[in-house]
């Protein structure tokens, strides 16, 4: 049998010294007895999976809201090539893939329905701002809990630190999170291009002709590149980081996304960005006059938390079908659906 015992003594025999090992963990915050078979880390990625907050993913937008064709991205198919890539970044460098994996999926939790529109949305409308990195970490540590009765999944502080730092000017502690970091911006970038591409926003030929001599032509040879650099230009390296060229190459990839498809006005009038602003907004709206609708879950925080911050988590929580059929069941008339 592969205990736990045996998996964390592997884990000094094969890892990098720079490696975070799941036997010397900062630890939880609430103290817990230790699982037989597995490592600390691999109990945080599994209590992620099997959250409501990961199921939900399934059903939110990467980019394209509501697109007509089956194979745009989504959360979740977003998650699943962010873990992919980081799993083989940490691999190729010796670095803890269980800790890897567990942050890459807990990434995203907090997004709001719709997208980025969603998250720019939502900004506007609660009070203190809001960030999906910072909104992720509320969701594992108050909003999912993995035992009745339990606040919160009371994950590592490795994992949690990954979460929150995954994206901002603030580099996660472990190279791990650092990998999740890089890993998320090539997954997107280049996943983001083959579903343009796909739609007809913009063409192969439209793309930034040196970024794609240095990086590749195809969505396949882009990524090969990448976590090649990545692994030669850090290997057994105290910081996690790409070769200046590769990163120009890839922040010019990036730049170009930004406008000509995540500021694209055909994109957005395609999207129909009006409407879901006037989804966001008058959901918001209706539970910060009617709080009594909130799930009773959130109610039974109110003592901890003010209304408006309940409020902002339920709107946050959607998925764009259930905000979409909440819309619909409060404010379209019967007869007009």
């Amino acid at each position: 049998m592969i205990t736990r015992e045996l998996i964390e003594a592997r884990e000094y025999e094969y890892l990098s010294e720079y490696a975070a090992k799941a036997k010397e963990s900062r630890g939880r915050e609430r103290d817990e007895e230790q699982c037989s078979l597995r490592t600390v880390f691999q109990r945080d990625r599994d209590r992620i999976i099997h959250s409501k907050a990961f199921r939900r993913l399934m059903h939110k937008t990467q980019v394209f809201i509501a697109p007509e064709g089956d194979h745009f991205r989504t959360r979740l198919t977003h998650t699943i090539e962010v873990s992919q890539i980081a799993r083989t970044i940490a691999r190729g460098m010796a670095l803890n893939e269980d800790l890897t994996e567990a942050i890459a999926m807990g990434h995203d939790l907090g997004h709001t329905p719709f997208g980025h529109s969603g998250e720019e949305i939502l900004d506007r409308l609660y009070s203190k701002g809001f960030k999906h990195n910072v909104q992720s970490l509320r969701v594992v540590d108050v909003l999912e809990s993995s035992r009745p009765g339990k606040r919160g999944m009371n994950l590592t502080m490795e994992v949690r630190d990954g979460i929150l730092n995954h994206t901002g000017s603030v580099m996660p502690f472990t190279l791990e999170g650092q990998i999740v970091k890089i890993s998320d911006r090539i997954a997107y970038i280049n996943h983001d291009i083959d579903d343009a591409l796909r739609s007809g926003i913009i063409t192969k030929e439209s793309l930034p002709k040196e970024s794609i001599e240095i990086l590749g032509d195809t969505h396949r040879m882009r990524i090969d590149t990448l976590v090649h650099d990545m692994i030669n230009n850090s290997i057994d390296k105290p910081l996690v980081s790409l070769s200046v060229e590769k990163k120009q190459a890839m922040d010019e990839l990036r730049s170009f996304m930004f406008e000509n498809v995540y500021h694209n006005k055909q994109v957005q009038i395609a999207e129909n960005l009006d409407k879901v602003e006037n989804i966001i907004s008058s959901l918001y709206e209706y539970y910060q006059t009617n709080t009594d609708k909130l799930p009773k879950e959130l109610l039974a925080m109110a003592d901890e938390f003010d209304m408006e911050e309940l409020v902002k988590d339920h709107v946050a929580s959607m998925t764009d079908r259930y905000a979409m059929n909440k819309y619909s069941e409060l404010f379209i008339p019967v007869g007009w659906r």
